[in-house]
């Protein structure tokens, strides 16, 4: 099945750049240059050396025997937990640090809701000695205030997002209205698949890394490139995207999002976009999104601060919408249980967001011949607070 983005920016009826005359420029100059300096042999190398000598990739694909011994399938992790900073968002940031020295910026701007993205980019923002401003809800900002420290000790600004319901979304939003006002000096680094084009493409192809090295691993492991399933958790679903993307025409391999219901699809209180949402715009894309009747953006909620956005990635509402991809979504509460059964039965404490990926095992049946592989996104330690608060372990 072709999942290609076609130079408009579309896959299939979702994408696009829906952008204030303000941007056109700044989102001009990305989409004129980014493929060819991306391509080119030199940026191709430095980004490769600085995945495998800083990032620490290529990271391992585990096989976790206890856990394919409960649910009947041979299920391996992919551990993204284990790149520096905790998690995939630096497989990006790498990317996009070195294009925007190229673009001639001196300046970045982020948002982030887990805080891991800012984390990530103020990381590289020091590698390279650039200036970096992070916008990040208030809200999360409570919920995530080891990775807040983090980002200052890096020597980033952090920017406090108080409207709203002072997280993610309005994090974007304050940092769109940054970038406006300062188009030629700055750069934005968008930190999953969302966004005008060129950004869900850029962003998947700077993640793509993670089922690259998959298939070799998996080769390696079992004799053959393709599993059964992938599964991976999906906000905006940047981790999702690299996991999926060496697999879109490989129709035999079931791709698997998982989304965050909350305390459930039918209390106001979810982030479930393919169950809940419909088509609209927002932050520059036309993608599915929570909204009202009138098209108003509803606010989502999620024990996770990195899955809580109203909408998904274009490139995952295609997906959807032509069923390539099975989306299943899980509560707070089964979410919290499955991230503790990973730490007790495989000594990992994954990060809430990829603990959802992990509940979805129950809701799904496999054969024990067939092979599955979670993207284990990133590590829990950013969320131990919330685990504490939840307490029921």
């Amino acid at each position: 099945m072709n999942v290609k983005v076609d130079e408009r920016g579309y896959y299939g009826k979702f994408g696009g750049a829906f952008i204030p005359e303000m941007l056109y420029p700044n989102i001009e100059e990305l989409r004129e240059n980014y493929e060819a300096i991306t391509a080119d042999e030199a940026f191709k190398t430095q980004f490769d050396q600085l995945l495998k000598d800083f990032v620490g990739r290529p990271t391992p694909l585990y096989l976790a025997e206890r856990l394919s011994e409960k649910y009947g399938v041979k299920l391996y992790l992919k551990r993204e937990d284990l790149c520096h900073t905790g998690a995939h968002k630096i497989n990006n940031t790498i990317g996009q640090i070195l294009l925007a020295q190229r673009l001639g910026k001196q300046k970045i701007i982020a948002e982030t809701g887990a805080g891991q993205h800012g984390v990530a980019t103020a990381t590289v923002c020091a590698l390279m000695g650039v200036e970096c401003i992070i916008y990040m809800g208030a809200l999360d900002m409570e919920r995530q205030r080891p990775n807040v420290e983090r980002m200052r000790i890096l020597g980033a600004e952090v920017r406090a997002a108080e409207s709203g319901s002072k997280t993610l979304k309005d994090a974007t939003n304050e940092a769109m209205r940054h970038w406006i006002n300062h188009p030629t000096d700055t750069h934005y680094i968008i930190g999953s698949v969302v966004g005008p084009h060129p950004y869900p493409e850029m962003v998947a192809r700077f993640q793509s890394v993670i089922s690259a090295e998959m298939k070799e691993q998996l080769l390696e492991k079992e004799g053959k490139t393709n599993p059964d399933y992938v599964i991976a958790c999906v906000g905006g679903g940047s981790n999702a995207a690299g996991a999926f993307y060496h697999y879109y025409e490989e129709n035999a391999v079931q791709l698997v999002a998982v989304e965050a219901a909350g305390l459930g699809n039918h209390t106001g209180k979810s982030a479930a976009t393919t169950t809940l949402g419909k088509p609209g715009v927002l932050h520059g894309s036309k993608t599915l999104l929570m909204q009202t009747p009138d098209g108003q953006v509803t606010e989502p909620y999620s024990i996770s601060a990195g899955l809580d956005y109203p909408g998904i990635g274009p490139v995952h509402a295609h997906l959807h919408d032509t069923g390539r991809a099975t989306f299943y979504s899980v509560t707070d509460e089964e979410a919290m249980k499955a991230g503790i059964e990973l730490s007790r039965m495989e000594g990992i404490i994954p990060a809430i967001e990829t603990a959802h990926a992990f509940a979805a095992l129950k809701q799904m049946s496999f054969q024990p011949e067939q092979i599955a592989i979670i993207n284990l996104s990133g590590r829990g330690d950013k969320d131990l607070e919330t685990y504490i608060k939840w307490g029921k372990y």
